[in-house]
């Protein structure tokens, strides 16, 4: 779970982390407590077994009129060494419950307290201003027959939705985009598994307190997953990556699923928060040490797909009660979205350490020919449905136009202005009405 020597030589720093996170600090010593009765019983059993060994060899070699003397021996050291490794197993149970309430320790500088008590770094971008009421991004998506939110729920339930026509040609452009962003600066492509077994799931931290959010095949034991960060943290489990070249880097494309659990009555319009939806998520393998340098690359890129498509922005640090288990810190950026008057996140990218890599056994060698060392992983949003709410929003015009921002043309045929279904241009004198609808 986390570095158990950390957590043996430096108690004090994981009760901070606990406490930054609303854990309480009591978690610290029981995982410590349980830590060493796991060790003092497998301790236990391994010198049972061991003398268990040894007379059995004595048994072996002992005269055949003998032997029968030392039966009921052996048969007492076999019941001695049975009970000794059940309570080894009975102990390694209690000890892993115990560490599983031990989340990621966070890195110095992580602000403390719950959703709230983030810690704004930057804006930028000038918050959009009309001289029209704006509409929300539901209203231009179905001016512009680009979403259909009623059919989605008659198909599928509350939070399911169409994109179609225009909605699904700007959602792949999105995506597109994002692609060759990644491309050119050197991630793999991926398009992901979305089943996944419950050691997956589980080894990525997506099994704890919220759970509950995580849709689960019972028939099959396998679950949906809710971005495909949980797909690519188990592609290299079990192994030893070759880091010699530098970190290794993916950027995995799927459909995701969430539950939604706990957020009824939250953001019910439109497509802020739905059961499904698309990404691009970023996926690094690296080192320690480099770890905290790959997190600022990983912002530095979502902040430039961001002003590219002309939105307006904050990056915010989250605090320790709101980064989930697996992160040791949190990066968000929320973009300006007109109608609400807020800032909502559109994406999110977490350093998780060592964690998530000790679960899934992900390891390299710092030195050739020297010991494994646990790598580092991290991910990030690169481009996902929502995005599409601040792209309408901010880019909306009196009649129910939307301008679509100049690196997006390429991967739209060239459009530069979404119209509304069944618009007609003005007429211009002297001007034919076809070529302006063009």
């Amino acid at each position: 779970m986390i570095d158990l020597n950390l957590l043996r030589d430096e108690p004090e720093l994981v009760r901070r982390s606990q406490l930054a996170r609303g854990n309480a600090p009591e978690t610290v010593d029981a995982a410590i407590e349980a830590d060493r009765s796991r060790r003092d019983a497998l301790n236990a059993f391994e010198s049972l077994r061991a003398e268990q060994n040894a007379f059995g060899k004595t048994v072996a070699k002992a005269p055949k009129d003998e032997k029968a003397a030392l039966v009921a021996q052996v048969k007492d050291l076999a019941e001695r060494v049975k009970a000794a490794q059940q309570a080894s197993n009975e102990a390694a149970d209690a000890a892993a419950s115990a560490l599983a309430k031990i989340e990621n320790v966070i890195i110095d500088g992580v602000p403390s307290g719950g959703e709230e008590d983030f810690v704004e770094l930057r804006r930028v971008g000038e918050i959009p201003t009309f001289d029209f009421t704006p509409r929300d991004h539901l209203e231009i998506g179905e001016l512009l027959g680009a979403i259909d939110m009623e059919r989605g729920v008659k198909v599928s339930g509350s939070r399911f939705y169409f994109l179609k026509g225009i909605g699904a040609r700007l959602e792949i452009a999105l995506m597109n985009l994002a692609l060759q962003k990644a491309l050119d600066n050197g991630f793999t492509p991926m398009i992901v598994p979305t089943l996944v077994r419950p050691e997956i799931m589980q080894g990525t931290g997506f099994l704890g307190e919220h759970a509950d959010e995580v849709y689960h095949l019972d028939k099959e034991d396998l679950y949906l997953v809710g971005t495909s960060e949980v797909p690519l943290a188990g592609y290299h489990k079990d192994e030893i990556l070759d880091l010699s070249a530098g970190a290794q880097r993916y950027a995995g494309w799927s459909t995701c699923y969430r539950s939604e659990a706990g957020s009824y009555g939250k953001d019910t319009r439109g497509i802020i928060r739905v059961h499904q939806f698309n990404k691009l998520e970023m996926f690094v393998y690296t080192t320690p040490e480099d770890a905290e340098a790959e997190h600022d690359r990983l912002v530095a890129l979502q902040e430039e797909m961001l002003t590219a498509l002309g939105l307006s922005y904050r990056v915010i640090d989250v605090a320790a009660g709101d980064l989930g288990s697996s992160a040791a810190r949190k990066f968000d950026i929320e973009a300006w979205v007109p109608t609400q008057g807020a800032f909502r996140e559109l994406t999110s990218t977490s350093n998780c350490t060592t964690y998530q890599a000790r679960r899934l056994d992900v390891r390299y060698r710092p030195e050739e020919g020297g010991k494994t060392a646990n790598v580092a992983t991290l991910n990030g949003t690169l481009a996902t449905t929502r995005w599409i709410v601040a792209l309408l929003e901010t880019h909306q015009q009196a009649d129910g136009s939307v301008t679509v921002p100049e690196v997006l043309r390429p991967y739209l045929g060239g459009i530069e202005v979404l119209r509304p279904i069944g618009w007609v241009p003005e007429p211009v004198e002297g001007v034919d009405p076809a070529q302006v609808a063009e």
